[in-house]
């Protein structure tokens, strides 16, 4: 029989469905649309469910379902596709007109009705029924024997299936088994390793602590002998103070004497004089030399000394002493406390600023006594006291008070003695 293309034109409202063809018919349909249920896509759920089956038991088990599905005419479109792909399998009209049926050709309504003519319409004598009944029967023990066949199989692949799952679960319970064995092995290596690392510190710490001890013990010791020998040293400083303190009274007395005698006027100005001047200041007072004062009253008896001089480092000073406060208020208040001091003293005392980025020059009420003086422009209060420490003569007593570790080596080393602003303001409190 030659196969028509499967046609795509909307089926004609008269043409026959297939609860209105012969039996025979009916059931050859069933047959080609199981013969191709595995190719066709998207099955219903109905047939999708024997579709792994033989085509004769699928045929058997899912007859009513593809009946049922193949009154969707898309399911049918796509049956008749697979079909038609396929060559055909007989030459009864029962076969060609479940074939036209399904594949739908153009005139498939003709070639139907065709093939339904054909069928033989005579009764079936007995021979023949029994012939065709025996032939039913033998067709369904095939049937019987292919799904026996089909569903051993099945068996068998199943149970190679679980064999081969089995194994791997065993497999894999044994892997398991030995990643616990070594996991709890590292662990307790780990446990094991912490506890002697906890041992270690523990030791180590009580190591420190009884060294840590022991220095403690050591530095109270070697404070305690530091403070005996400040002590000593300390007294003996005062007792070589106390002879030179008497020494010099003795020394001034015979001067005094000696210009007496000698009718010698006062000498009036300083050798530092000519600088002040040119930096805008006017001088009063004169000088000394000797090593840094450590203490308020080593600072005093320092100053008391004939004609000692002061240089203080001004913003140097009033900044550790207020540096909250703004810079004329530091100005005004240390030149103030300058005063007593001076008076007490009558040190020679030059307060400088540094003015050195600014063209203004602020005027300041300096106390009787107390210069105040202003760097040059360019110039740095740092230079101005180099500058007047090294024109003051050798021997003369020169107290410079500065932080500036630069300032306090250079002028040291001119022979002025460098005292920390922290000892001035201290003796400025009293």
């Amino acid at each position: 029989m030659t196969v028509s293309p499967v046609s795509d034109t909307p089926d004609p409202p008269d043409a026959p469905v297939l609860a209105e063809l012969p039996e025979q018919v009916r059931a050859r349909v069933v047959a080609l649309a199981a013969e191709v249920l595995p190719a066709v896509p998207r099955l219903p759920a109905p047939v999708r469910r024997v579709a792994d089956f033989a085509p004769a038991r699928r045929a058997r088990l899912g007859g009513s379902a593809i009946v049922d599905a193949l009154d969707d005419e898309e399911f049918r479109h796509q049956v008749g596709i697979q079909v038609a792909a396929r060559p055909a399998s007989g030459s009864d009209p029962a076969t060609d007109a479940a074939h036209a049926w399904l594949v739908r050709p153009d005139g498939w309504e003709e070639a139907v009705a065709d093939a339904v003519r054909r069928l033989p319409d005579r009764p079936v004598r007995g021979d023949d029924r029994a012939a065709r009944e025996t032939e039913r029967l033998r067709a369904r023990l095939a049937e019987a024997e292919q799904a026996l066949r089909d569903l051993r199989a099945e068996q068998r692949g199943r149970l190679d299936e679980i064999k081969a799952e089995n194994t791997a679960l065993r497999r894999r319970l044994g892997d398991t088994r030995v990643a616990e064995k070594e996991a709890r092995a590292a662990a307790e290596q780990a446990v094991a390793e912490r506890a002697a690392a906890e041992a270690a510190a523990e030791e180590r710490a009580s190591s420190l602590e009884r060294e840590n001890r022991r220095l403690r013990s050591q530095v109270e010791r070697l404070e305690a002998d530091a403070g005996r020998v400040r002590r000593d040293a300390r007294s003996e400083r005062d007792e070589a103070t106390v002879r030179a303190r008497l020494l010099l009274e003795t020394v001034i007395d015979a001067a005094a004497g000696l210009r007496r005698e000698l009718a010698l006027p006062a000498v009036s100005g300083a050798p530092a004089d000519r600088i002040e001047e040119e930096l805008g200041g006017a001088s009063t007072a004169g000088g000394a030399t000797a090593a840094s004062a450590t203490s308020p009253a080593v600072l005093e008896q320092l100053l008391s000394m004939p004609r000692a001089r002061l240089l203080v480092d001004g913003y140097n000073v009033s900044k550790s002493a207020w540096p909250a406060s703004a810079l004329d208020a530091q100005r005004t208040r240390l030149v103030t406390a300058l005063a007593p001091l001076v008076a007490r003293t009558s040190a020679e005392t030059t307060v400088v600023f540094d003015a050195a980025e600014s063209e203004h020059r602020p005027p300041v009420n300096a106390p009787r006594g107390v210069r105040v003086l202003f760097s040059p422009r360019g110039v740095i209060a740092d230079d101005v006291l180099r500058d007047l420490v090294s024109a003051e003569p050798a021997g003369r007593v020169v107290v410079v008070v500065t932080a500036d570790q630069a300032v306090a080596r250079d002028v040291a080393r001119d022979g002025a003695r460098v005292v920390p602003p922290e000892v001035l303001l201290e003796l400025l409190a009293r």
